[in-house]
């Protein structure tokens, strides 16, 4: 069977959505999906009718937002988030986001064609969040493969 990585990343906005401490990050929504969408390796993401992510509601803090993708590995998810067009946004979250004392980022593999719910991925990051990092739900920091995943047993804690 052959895998792919499955991705989510929350993030707590200083204001609404509309606001103004957050128009410069919706201007650069459209420009930067189309990256994600155009890089070698994307498969899918999480999206609505306005081709994004920000007005779903994930959680019942309505200032938290999501962020959910599949990539064919974790180098094709790293090279977009850290060698593209991308990296500037990245830096500059500090002025949209406020600083997280949990984990944040989770990634896990997923089937080739499958694609994850909501809820799924708020278990995957709740469970990295609880007991670290497994097979089931890990980081960049890891180099779990997806061997490595199918044979993991011990996620249900």
């Amino acid at each position: 069977m052959k895998y792919e990585l499955a991705q989510i990343n929350i993030g707590r906005i200083l204001g609404p959505i509309d606001s103004p401490v957050m128009a410069d990050f919706v201007a650069n929504l459209d420009r930067i999906n189309a990256l994600a969408e155009s890089s070698d390796g994307f498969i899918w993401r999480l999206k609505d009718e306005s081709n994004n992510a920000t007005s779903m509601a994930v959680f019942e803090d309505e200032y938290m937002i999501v962020n959910m993708s599949v990539w064919e590995s974790v180098e094709s998810l790293f090279q977009f988030t850290y060698q593209s067009a991308h990296v500037e946004i990245f830096k500059r979250r500090k002025e949209w986001f406020s600083k997280m004392k949990e984990m944040h980022m989770c990634c896990w593999y997923v089937p080739s064609g499958y694609r994850p719910t909501v809820e799924e991925a708020k278990q995957r990051l709740a469970y990295l969040n609880e007991m670290g990092e497994t097979p089931w739900a890990f980081t960049f920091k890891s180099s779990f493969k997806p061997e490595d995943a199918v044979s993991y047993e011990d996620h249900s804690s």
